[in-house]
Order: structure tokens, then C-alpha cells, then sequence
């Protein structure tokens, strides 16, 4: 016991009071709707009475008037949960097993985010139509059992979610209470996905050179020991393959860090039209070398400003126009246009004959706008069944894989999944002879705009 007279509680002391107060926070919300302010403050005071009397610590000794300790505010609960970054939900039902009658009594900030759960009579069918979480809901209001499940919510960015229910008994009126609290796993997940992925790729790919690496040493140190020429040949020939699987490797660990936060969506601000610059005039040098030139076509605005991670951005628009440059030949354009905004939808073809599929089509988000990006080369052109293979791993067209036209095979697989972080969307076209054109559009920044703030009754309220 302190000497100050005050209580200390343990840590799961403490949680065991968080979890307890749901169920004074839950009946004092649905009082509000069923009974007057008073009803409310005697079920809230009643649920905090019932929590103390089952302490098992003995309660403090009363000190001297003269060191009487200053009255503690009550702690606020209901505040406490509506700031929890994971998603917390108390769902009050009437009949058993009708699922369509389970009602979220209470839901804080991060689930009604998520869930977009604003009305106060949302219904949990509505928010969450897992058949695993439904069940373990069910499984807490009417057996009262407590239960834990993982599932996975859908769409162009999965998450992983880690469920947990517990009964929190009945309210005075026969209905059934349950506590519902979501955690999100998506980065574990990820990362250990992210691992076995790496692991599995650059055994895979890096077998190769090493291979010939390996052949290469034993044959300078016996045969080819004196060989002055053959000695230059396999050096030259040895620094290539080391050189690619230098640039392996940091292919493979870019894309690693890119599918870790690729359900995590940019919050930054970048001028499309200055890093498409950027990158033209980085690779001026190699244009002129190959003999190839670009045509830029800028924007009629000034500039383009998208939603994103402007190194990324960059990197989408360095793979693509390298792959322009790595298929053009000689004397051939290079064509790069920025336009919009256009809608969420594949924007219509560059050619109208040419072989197209969209490769990656951004979730529908009313009102959004995009800027569109195209980059086409004057190439010889992919056959019509290559192109839903194109942003797989390691995938090269066949034929095309020599030459100049060497490379890892992941710049596509990059731009894809940086393209999805950022919302948005990729198609490719191509015809036999004419070259190829992929298309990526990304989301558009809105003007500054002052949000504003709910009406009481638009949301779930809080006691």
C-alpha cells in the first residue's frame, strides 16, 4: 500500500477495468435513446459501483483530515475508447441467431472510419459480412463464449484482421450485449509474406550467374590460367553477370519495401509533369548515345499535381520510359503525353486497332479524378496472349530476351504495386510491328477544402 493513501493498480487491473466499463459505456448509450439522463447516470454509475465491489484489494485506510488527498476525477472510459487506434464495437441484439437485426450500440472513431459505420442505427451485417465474425458475435451475445477468429478483408489493398469477442451480458430490457475488437495484422502478414517471397525469388533467379560465375573462376585458375585473351573475354563476361545480379537484387528488395506498405496510401503531393522532366533529362545521355529521341508532349497547366510518394512516382515513370528506350530503335520516338483529368475508368486506346488490357483498374471513389501518364515506344510489340502476363515476376516476352533487351524482369511487377499504393490505375497496348503503349493514371489532389464537422446525430454517439 503507498503511503500516500492512494490505490495503485496493477496492469491488468487496469484493463480489466477498461473492459469492464463497455458495458456501463454501452447500456448509457442505448439509454440515451430508451431513457432520460437520469436512467443513464445510474446505469453508468451502477456499472462503475459493480467494477469496485469486485476488486479484491481491500480499499485503502481513511487518512487524517488534515492529509486528505484531493478528489480524483472519474476516469473517461468512453473517451479512452473512442481514441483507440484499433477498431472497438459493442453490438446489442434482440433474437438469437438473426443477424440482421444485430445493431452496433457503439462504435468509436477507428471503426466507424473503417467501416464508414456513421449512423446510429447501423447494422453489423452492413459493416462486417464475414461469416467468421458474424459467428463469433453470435457466439458472444447468446452463449457467451469468448472467441477470436482471422480474416481478411478484400479488395486492391487485402488486410489482414485479427477479431476478438466477449460477452458483455444483458442490458435491464432482455437484450444481448457483446464487445467486438478488431486488430489489424496487414504488416506481420506482409512482412512475413515479404520474407519467404525474397527467400524463394533470389534462389531462384540468382542460381544463374552464380553458376556461371562458378565456371568461369574454375576455368581461369586451370585452363585458361595463361590465357591472356580468353582471361579478358571471362572477366568481362563475369563483371556483366555480377553486375546483373547486382541490380537483382536491388529490383527484389525495392519491390519487398513496396508490397510492405502497399495498403498504406501516400499522403504527399508531387508535380507529375517536374518528375517526368526529371527523368527525361536524367536519360538524355543514354538517348543520345542509342540515337533515340523523345517526344514530350507537356501539360497546358503548369502543373500536374497528383497524390503520392514523389521516389516512387519517379520510379514509375523511370521503368516505363527505360522500357520505351530499351525496345525503340535506332532513329525511333520515344512519345510521352500527360493529360486528364479523366475518370477511375481505363481511359480509351492510343490506338484504336492495337491489343489492350488493363492490368490493374483502381476501387471506385466518387468524384475522383485522375491525371493520365502514357509512355510508348516504336518497338516491335508483344503478341496479344502476353499481355496478362506482363507485371508477373521475372516475365520476359519470348524472343525478347537478349541483347540490349536484358533485364530482371520486375520492372513492370514494381510499377504495378506502386501504382496500386497509390490508387490508381495501368493498361498496356500493343500491336505487331508498331510498338507498345502502357497508360498509368493516378489520382488527382483536390483543392484545399474545410471539412466539416458531423451533425450530433450523424454518428454513433458516445457517453
Amino acid at each position: 500500500m503507498p503511503s500516500d493513501g492512494a490505490v495503485r493498480l496493477s496492469r491488468p487491473t487496469l484493463l480489466a477495468a477498461a473492459a469492464g466499463a463497455a458495458a456501463p459505456v454501452a447500456l448509457a448509450v442505448l439509454g440515451q435513446a430508451q431513457a432520460g439522463p437520469a436512467v443513464i447516470s445510474a446505469l453508468a454509475i451502477g456499472g462503475l459501483g459493480v467494477f469496485l465491489a469486485r476488486r479484491k484489494a481491500a480499499p485503502p485506510a481513511p487518512a487524517p483530515l488534515e492529509q486528505a488527498a484531493p478528489p480524483v476525477a472519474p476516469i473517461p472510459f468512453a473517451a479512452i475508447l473512442e481514441d483507440l487506434a484499433d477498431p472497438v464495437m459493442v453490438i446489442e441484439a434482440g433474437e438469437p441467431y438473426e443477424v440482421t437485426g444485430h445493431r452496433l450500440l457503439f462504435a468509436n472513431s477507428a471503426a466507424r472510419e473503417l467501416f464508414r459505420a456513421y449512423r446510429p442505427d447501423a447494422r453489423l451485417i452492413n459493416v462486417i459480412r464475414n461469416p467468421q465474425v458474424i459467428e463469433l458475435v453470435d457466439e458472444a451475445l447468446f452463449g457467451e463464449v469468448a472467441g477470436f477468429a482471422a480474416f481478411e478483408t478484400g479488395g486492391a489493398q487485402d488486410r489482414t484482421w485479427t477479431a476478438i469477442s466477449r460477452p458483455l451480458g444483458k442490458t435491464p430490457w432482455g437484450s444481448a450485449l457483446a464487445l467486438l475488437v478488431l486488430h489489424d495484422q496487414t504488416d506481420l502478414r506482409r512482412a512475413e509474406r515479404m520474407r519467404a517471397d525474397f527467400l524463394a525469388n533470389a534462389s531462384h533467379e540468382l542460381r544463374t550467374p552464380l553458376a556461371s560465375l562458378s565456371g568461369f573462376i574454375e576455368t581461369l585458375r586451370g585452363p585458361a590460367r595463361d590465357d591472356v585473351a580468353a582471361r579478358d573475354k571471362f572477366l568481362g563476361i563475369m563483371q556483366t553477370q555480377a553486375e546483373r545480379m547486382a541490380r537483382l537484387i536491388d529490383d527484389l528488395m525495392s519491390l519487398s519495401r513496396i508490397e510492405l506498405n502497399e495498403h498504406i496510401a501516400p499522403h504527399g503531393r508531387v508535380d507529375l509533369a517536374c518528375a517526368v522532366t526529371d527523368v527525361t533529362d536524367a536519360l538524355m545521355p543514354v538517348v543520345k548515345a542509342k540515337g533515340v529521341s523523345f517526344d514530350w508532349k507537356t501539360p497546358a497547366r503548369d502543373s500536374v499535381l497528383v497524390e503520392g510518394d514523389r521516389d516512387q512516382i519517379i520510379q514509375v515513370v523511370q521503368n516505363l520510359v527505360d522500357n520505351a528506350v530499351k525496345y525503340t530503335p535506332a532513329g525511333g520516338v520515344i512519345s510521352i503525353e500527360l493529360g486528364g483529368p479523366i475518370t477511375g475508368d481505363a481511359p480509351p486506346p492510343r490506338d484504336p486497332e492495337a491489343a489492350r488490357m488493363s492490368l490493374l483498374t483502381p476501387e471506385h471513389r466518387a468524384e475522383e479524378t485522375y491525371a493520365l501518364l502514357r509512355v510508348s515506344d516504336q518497338g516491335p510489340g508483344m503478341p496479344r496472349d502476353a499481355l496478362p502476363r506482363l507485371t508477373e515476376r521475372f516475365y520476359r516476352v519470348e524472343g525478347q530476351k537478349s541483347g540490349d533487351k536484358t533485364g530482371t524482369g520486375l520492372g513492370l511487377a514494381i510499377v504495378k504495386h506502386i501504382v496500386n499504393r497509390h490508387r490508381g490505375g495501368l493498361a498496356a497496348e500493343t500491336r505487331t510491328g508498331q510498338g507498345s503503349t502502357f497508360s498509368v493514371w493516378l489520382p488527382l489532389c483536390d483543392p484545399p477544402a474545410i471539412v466539416a464537422t458531423p451533425e450530433p446525430e450523424a454518428v454513433v454517439k458516445l457517453s
